[in-house]
């Protein structure tokens, strides 16, 4: 039993994340070109066949550019709420479109999906988790804030990819006005190098085996600064930079224990 997970892009250039068992899989968002898509996953050897449905995070251009194009192409159904439906510029009378509804979950072959609410500054903004029998990986970017609903799910998880945006320092003495300074940091904003780790230290799951760190900012963050700060703590945690540029290995996701609780509290009250 195993879980196969990627990211094919991630960032504010474009974000897609590939999800799936040996049989059927899903997209999560589609903010680069269908062309794009194609070649990162054959590049990878996955096949579009396997590729069940799209699912979509919130209205943002780099969560949904090549959603028209690939829906069509590939006969894709396409879950969104309605209010994102509503604010993404996409045809409400296409037959693929399926309006879902947080919290309730959505059988794709033997995948099971659940939204959810999160803070970010979109109509209805969505995040993911998704289980095969006792597997369940989480799709949480764009978020402002750590709220009840992300840490609930985060606890879940057997693998996560998990925004971490920015370092606040290098926001903070960036060269971004301050409107974007103060709209990135908010609560509807992104998450910080610091939330991020906050959120893997003190609520991982004993059986969390990989965190895959996404959407980072080119210009006020690294993936050499975000890496080395969650290395330190990572204990049996496999962690892993979603690049911003191109795909990044297919990792499988089995049932493992990745440490121990104690050693997780312990490190958080260090924090």
């Amino acid at each position: 039993m195993k879980l196969f997970v990627t990211s094919l892009n991630s960032g504010s250039n474009g974000n897609c994340y590939y999800i799936g068992n040996e049989k059927e899989a899903i997209l999560v968002d589609a903010g680069i070109s269908c062309r794009e898509i194609e070649q990162r996953m054959k590049r990878l050897e996955l096949s579009m066949k396997k590729v069940k449905a799209l699912f979509i995070s919130h209205e943002h251009t780099d969560h949904i550019k090549g959603v028209r194009v690939l829906s069509k192409k590939h006969n894709l159904p396409v879950y969104i709420t309605r209010d994102t439906l509503k604010n993404a510029n996409l045809d409400d009378t296409n037959p693929s479109i399926v309006i879902m509804h947080p919290e309730k979950p959505i059988t794709i072959g033997q995948l099971e999906i659940t939204a959810f609410p999160k803070f970010h500054d979109a109509r209805d903004p969505q995040s993911f988790v998704i289980r095969y029998k006792d597997l369940c990986v989480g799709v949480f970017t764009d978020i402002g804030s750590v709220c009840d609903n992300v840490i609930r799910y985060f606890k879940c998880c057997n693998a996560v990819f998990l925004e971490a945006n920015y370092d606040e320092d290098m926001l903070q003495n960036g060269n971004y006005p301050y409107f974007l300074k103060k709209r990135i940091s908010s609560d509807v904003g992104h998450l910080s190098n610091k939330q991020a780790l906050d959120l893997f230290l003190t609520h991982r799951s004993e059986n969390l085996s990989h965190l895959f760190l996404s959407h980072l900012s080119e210009e006020n963050n690294s993936p050499e600064l975000a890496k080395a700060l969650f290395d330190k703590h990572a204990v049996a945690v496999e962690i892993v930079i979603a690049s911003r540029t191109q795909e990044i290995p297919v990792h499988e996701i089995g049932l493992t224990t990745s440490g121990k609780r104690e050693t997780y509290q312990q490190q958080a009250l260090e924090f």
